[in-house]
């Protein structure tokens, strides 16, 4: 590693030009311009907060590549001496992988970044997770294990998206519930697939529980189209949507990096806040049996270090001390003042039931 590799050349230098300024003893002239600070007593560089760190930690995360690359840069420069590796998958990918490795008693991985709390759950009642206390967790804004089986690590807003140039916001749904219901936008409406995103799953859940299921049978009869995010945006920017299910860091993103007019939502029954989840495998059950590291990645990314990567990746901060949003959005606190709850143990506990009926009542086409 060339940072590395850069380090143990500062190193050696300093080594020698103390030996150097031993053997010239007192008699020695001082430099022109020295400042008079005898030669070896500068105050040494602040050591990166994983000094020590060390081993092999791999980490199962369903962020996006782009903002994971950007991560993997700060963890390198944090954990100079661990060698830290992303597996990126979508939630549904992500679930399935691990159900195959959980046959042979041990997870190809040994932290998992995941969309939602309740995979968590699962997780933790299966026996695959390790406790750990952060110091963290005392700034924490939202809910976390308190035992320390998981953490929320980014917050994502399930929103509405639009296109001023093409559409007035009072021409549109603002809520979830017109979404489903204004007969309007019927045909010119999407949204992301709950059989292989986690916030999507968890979104359906939130509105299963206040609608009811007859909510689906209404998106069935709007014609929602269930794709990516990327193709609903396209959709949304060429006219073939008029207003799209999304989540919010997708459209501060387009907005940040190619000065996009499409603008959010937050509707009016609530933002759907979906909190995602930090953890730590079961030591025997993980890769490479590395805890202690993962202890210290856990921390860094809680930190407000870590949460500054965070928000710089378009999502929110879970700390209740961190004072600004993304790019673009409104304050979290704000976002708060008016959520659609969703409940964890219903996501986990009716998931099979929630997508058959999702299925039953929405042609998925992709």
């Amino acid at each position: 590693m060339l940072r590395k590799r850069f380090l143990a050349i500062l190193m050696a230098l300093a080594m020698a030009l103390t030996m150097m300024a031993g053997c010239g003893g007192s008699e020695a002239s001082e430099p022109a311009g020295s400042s008079g600070t005898p030669s070896g007593t500068e105050a040494p560089e602040e050591a990166p907060a994983g000094e020590g760190v060390t081993g092999k930690v791999m980490i199962y995360t369903s962020m996006y590549e782009d903002i994971i690359e950007a991560m993997d840069e700060a963890l390198e420069e944090a954990f100079p001496d661990c060698d830290i590796e992303f597996f990126y998958g979508g939630t549904g990918n992500l679930q399935a992988k691990i159900a195959a490795e959980m046959d042979t008693g041990k997870l190809g991985c040994d932290m998992m970044m995941v969309a939602e709390p309740a995979y968590s759950l699962e997780l933790m009642e299966g026996g695959w997770l390790h406790p750990y206390v952060s110091p963290e967790a005392s700034s924490l804004a939202f809910e976390y294990d308190k035992d320390g089986y998981w953490y929320p690590v980014r917050v994502c807003n399930m929103v509405l998206g639009y296109n001023p140039e093409l559409k007035s916001k009072d021409e549109i749904p603002n809520s979830f519930y017109d979404f489903a219901y204004d007969t309007s936008v019927k045909g010119k409406i999407s949204m992301s697939n709950p059989l292989t995103s986690g916030t999507a799953q968890a979104s359906v859940t939130a509105l299963k529980d206040k609608y009811g299921y007859e909510y689906f049978d209404a998106l069935g009869a709007q014609g929602v189209m269930v794709e990516s995010g990327s193709v609903a945006l396209t959709k949304l920017e060429t006219g073939e949507c008029d207003v799209i299910m999304i989540l919010e860091e997708s459209i501060l993103k387009k907005r940040e990096e190619e000065g996009s007019k499409l603008e959010v939502i937050y509707p009016t029954d609530g933002t759907i806040n979906i909190p995602s989840t930090i953890m730590t495998v079961e030591a025997s059950k993980s890769a490479n049996n590395n805890t202690a590291a993962c202890e210290a990645i856990t921390d860094w990314f809680l930190s407000t270090e870590g949460q500054k990567n965070i928000v710089a990746g378009w999502m929110h901060s879970v700390r209740s001390d961190y004072p600004e949003p993304p790019y673009d959005a409104i304050p979290t606190k704000e976002i708060l003042e008016n959520t659609m709850p969703v409940n964890w143990e219903n996501c986990f506990r009716q998931r099979e039931e929630i997508r058959t009926k999702f299925q039953e009542a929405i042609t998925i086409t992709g």
